[in-house]
Parts: structure tokens; sequence; C-alpha cells
């Protein structure tokens, strides 16, 4: 070790000598942990799954916004609870101390309150950012796009709720994922039943935070963490469990409302009453059947105020698509994705921004976008279907020498037309490269150019995939390959 070290120093001093390098340090090429590259097959699958969010946002009637990538320390402090740990701050810039946004539901109350706005259905599809511990197999990041839809304004009870888990389940329905489950539960219900349970009202948010582990841990481990690191009782934490335990729907409600302990707390008989009231409309939205009554869903965040839901996709990324250095906990079977989209109602937190605190009450969810992603693109992996990352109609080629002039002089037309359009960057390529070119990539169409075919004044089109020919007049070249690329 130490004759290698001194043959280290001994080249280091011979490069300083030789000069030219001073002051460079070894630079490692790599991106920053926890965030990624999206090669152009990656992306072709991301703009596919942010096409079908988007029409599905729009055919809900949403206008789309956008808010700054940081924001002002204050706005974002105190709004995540225990996860607020995980806000990646900035340097002091001049005065401002400014943190990255974590999500995109605080900057929406502050542009809402900041605006005075008190009515308005929106989308945003963002990036956001999280010191978390990254978990790259399970599409955990720290830098990730969140896809946002919320509708804010005084209106009747559960019926924009209602319409956001519609919007879940179509949205999952059409990524075609397999199969899902949405888990709903209300922050009125739990307050309640951390109530008749025993625990102190200053614990409430703590205790939450620990019931939210359930989709990742035993009971007997978050009933653990209850008892030894958030100080309450065995008995206490048991009764807990006997409630977190309870799943169903419109049936749970009803029961759970003739509860001798749970029906006389105030907060969770609203909450209780509500959940009846939801089903009642999901049930005319027509989603019931992948909608579940869940007492265990907690959802950490602090701003919740009443419905909360979770959606969770029953299947798992084979262990195969990770690499081995990002296997670890996943097991034989693969990594479990867990939540692919959550929401909930968040009726103070506009107030929390409003100088006189004037509320305007908000309900909205989020899209999991990067573990759909994940599952989208190994979906494409093991499907025999190529991924196109062009979207180009036409290739303009030639069939022999000194064309270029008159190929330029075709695509220029066809741009001019709105067609997608392309032509190999050569002065005589071979009709074979350029047909090759067009099966890489999954262009359908070619135009040849050939000496006869200017003296006629038509281009030969070709199918690349029949490989059928035909003569297509100049004139009518446009509307043929509009025709045939619909």
């Amino acid at each position: 070790l130490f004759q290698s070290q001194s043959k280290v120093a001994k080249l280091l001093q011979l490069k300083a000598q030789l000069g030219g390098d001073e002051g460079k340090h070894v630079f490692v090429l790599k991106t920053a942990k926890g965030t990624r590259d999206y090669n152009p097959k990656q992306m072709a699958i991301r703009e596919k799954v942010f096409s079908i969010i988007i029409s599905c946002f729009k055919r809900h009637g949403a206008e789309t916004i956008d808010t700054p990538v940081f924001e002002l320390k204050e706005t974002l402090t105190g709004k995540y609870g225990e996860d607020s740990k995980l806000i990646y701050d900035l340097k002091d810039q001049g005065g401002e101390l400014l943190s990255l946004r974590y999500d995109l539901t605080v900057p929406f109350a502050r542009y809402l309150a900041l605006n005075k706005i008190t009515n308005i259905k929106r989308y945003h599809i963002a990036k956001v950012y999280r010191r978390d511990n990254p978990a790259m197999t399970r599409g955990r990041y720290r830098e990730f796009y969140q896809c946002d839809f919320d509708i804010a304004g005084q209106y009747d009870a559960m019926i924009p709720d209602a319409e956001c888990l519609k919007i879940v389940y179509e949205i999952l329905n059409e990524l075609d994922l397999g199969d899902f489950r949405i888990k709903v539960n209300d922050r009125r219900i739990l307050d309640g039943m951390f109530a008749v349970c025993g625990v102190p009202d200053e614990k409430f948010r703590t205790i939450c935070s620990t019931v939210d582990k359930l989709d990742k841990m035993a009971w007997e481990d978050v009933k653990k963490e209850m008892v030894n690191e958030k100080g309450l009782s065995e008995d206490v934490a048991d009764r807990i469990g006997e409630y977190v335990s309870m799943q169903g729907g419109q049936d749970l409600a009803e029961r759970l409302l003739q509860d001798p302990k749970l029906s006389q707390n105030k907060q969770a008989f609203a909450g209780l009453t509500d959940m009846k009231l939801l089903f009642s409309y999901l049930e005319l939205f027509q989603v019931t059947d992948k909608v579940v009554f869940d007492l265990s869903l907690a959802r950490g965040l602090d701003y919740y105020t009443g419905v909360i839901y979770e959606a969770i996709l029953s299947q798992t990324i084979p262990a195969s698509v990770s690499t081995p250095a990002e296997q670890n906990g996943a097991d034989e079977a693969g990594v479990s994705v867990g939540s692919v989209a959550g929401g909930g109602r968040y009726d103070g937190l506009v107030g929390m921004f409003d100088p006189k605190g004037r509320k305007v009450p908000c309900v909205g969810v989020s899209i999991g976008i990067e573990r759909i992603f994940s599952i989208m693109e190994q979906k494409a992996e093991t499907s025999s279907e190529k991924v196109r990352t062009t979207e180009t109609q036409v290739l303009v080629a030639s069939a022999q020498k000194n064309l270029l002039e008159e190929r330029l002089k075709l695509t220029s037309q066809l741009w001019n037309a709105g067609i997608k359009a392309e032509v190999l960057y050569k002065k005589n390529p071979k009709l074979l490269s350029q047909l090759q070119h067009c099966e890489e990539t999954g262009i359908p169409l070619v135009a040849i150019l050939g000496e006869q075919e200017l003296k006629d004044g038509v281009v030969k089109l070709r199918n690349v995939a029949s490989r059928e020919e035909v003569d297509v007049p100049r004139a009518d070249l446009v509307d043929e390959i509009k025709k045939r690329t619909l």
C-alpha cells in the first residue's frame, strides 16, 4: 500500500512539473444521488403517460398553472409534520431564506391566498424535491415529477371529493397497470378514533405518522413504535389496533355510526356521515369495485382535514428490472410498488397564508408518476412492441446520386405543410441505408425521388412495413401522407 501511495505521489509531482492541470481534482461523472437521466425511449414512455393523465384532467374541466421551483422557507415550514426534515434548504440568497418545493399543494395554497382566488379547478405537473433516502427501484427519488389535480371552492359535501376518486380510477384504468385498490379514510374519523382510544391531543399528529407506516410495517412493529418511541400505553395501542384492522365500504361506515364509543365523538360522527355520503356518489360514478374504506389509512401530512385516499397497485415490479446495487430490501418475487396516487381534503391550508385567515376549502389528488413510470418502463422492456422515440411520418429519400437539392426542396415543402419529415444529412446516401434508417426508427413512409419521378412530376411513396410503392403526383403528396398517417 505504501509503495503504491508513493508511486501516486511521484506521478502527481511529475504532472505538476509538466503543468497545465494545476488545481484540478479527479472529476466523477455521475448523476446526483436520487436523480436520473431519461433517454429518448424512456421519455417517449413518459410523454405517453403524461398525455393520458393530462387528457383526463382536461376531461374533468381543469385549467393549469405553474409556480416557482423554490419558495420562501417559511411558506413550507410547519406544513408537512414529521416529513418537514426532508425539505431541501438553499443558501441565503441576499436576505431571503429559500427552500425547494416539497410538493405542489402548499405552493398552490400560497398561490390562492396571494391572488385572493376562492374558486378554481386546476392541474399542475412539475418537479418537486425531497432530501429523502432514495429507493430508485421503487420509483422513489430526490427529484421527481408530481401530477396534481385540485378543486378549490365552497361546494356541497363530498361531490368534488368523489370526482377526485373517479379521476384516479380513470387514470389507473387507462394506463393499464394491472389490478389496484383505492383506500379511503377521513382525518376526522382518525382523530375521533385516537380520542376514544385515549391518545392525548398533543400526540394525535405523531401517532398519525406512525399509523401511516402500516402499509410498510407489520402491526407489531407499529405498536412497538407507539409504545417505546411515542410513549403510549399498551392498552391504548391495542385499542387503536382493533380499529385500524377494519376495512369495508358503505356498510362499515354504517356499522361504525352504531359504534357506542366512536359515534359519540363529534368529529368521528361527522367524518362517518360524510363517508356514507361519499360512497353513495362513488356508486353513481361506478367506481366502488375498486374503493375500500380502510381505517388504517393515515397519510402523515399535517394539512389534511377531512377525506384522505391512496391508490395501491396489487402487482410488484419483477426483481430482474432492478440493478443488483439497488436490490436492498427486494425479495425474490420483486419490489412492491406501493402507493401510486394519494390525496385528500385540506380546508385549512389556504387560511394559513391569508392575512385575515380566510379559508378556501380544497380537495385534491397527486398521481405518483415515477412509480407508474417504473412499471411502464418494465412493461416496455418485456413487450415485443418497439417504442418509437420520434414522430417522423416520412423520410425524403433519393434513388440516385446528385439529388440532394431536390430532397431538401421537397423536405422543406413538407415541413411548411405541417408534415413531420426527415432527410439524411448526406449528399449521396445509398437507398438501402435510407430504408434501414426507417426500419430502425419506425418511420412508416418513404418519399423517393429519382430522375424519372422528377420528369413525371411524381414522388414514389413507399410503405416501409408492406414495401408497397405507389406514384403520387407532387400536388397530392401532402394529402396522401396525411391520409396514411392519421
